[in-house]
């Protein structure tokens, strides 16, 4: 019997192209400057959480950049693949990019409301 591999950020990272290696880190930085959070690695995705809950993800592909947030509205933007309610409150985007610039002030605004979200603000 083989033990089951555990995921780590490492192993999400490892064999994806510098590019979207670089993005993702470009990622991590726009949410630490929002504030603290914690992460829950699993096969599919690296989940940023909040102290409440859940509010993003993202993984390096060999596209870029794909991953998801969550916040109270939904969005049309050619960053967004799609996006359907989650719950009640809250819709879930997922998003795929292929620049840096594709991560600028706008998009670090749907991060902070996705960072809201994660302390719980949609349930208030």
């Amino acid at each position: 019997m083989t033990p089951i591999e555990e995921w780590t950020i490492e192993r999400h990272l490892e064999g994806q192209p510098e590019f979207a290696v670089d993005l993702f880190h470009d990622f991590i930085h726009m949410v630490e400057a929002i504030g603290p959070f914690t992460y829950s690695v699993s096969k599919s995705t690296i989940t940023l959480k909040g102290t409440r809950r859940g509010f993003a993800g993202a993984r390096p592909v060999a596209a870029g950049l794909r991953g998801y947030f969550d916040i109270q509205r939904e969005l049309a933007d050619p960053r967004i693949r799609s996006a359907a309610p989650y719950t009640q409150r809250l819709f879930v985007h997922h998003f795929q990019i292929a620049l840096a610039a594709e991560l600028d002030d706008e998009f670090a605004g749907w991060l902070e409301e996705a960072y809201a979200v994660g302390a719980g603000m949609h349930i208030r």
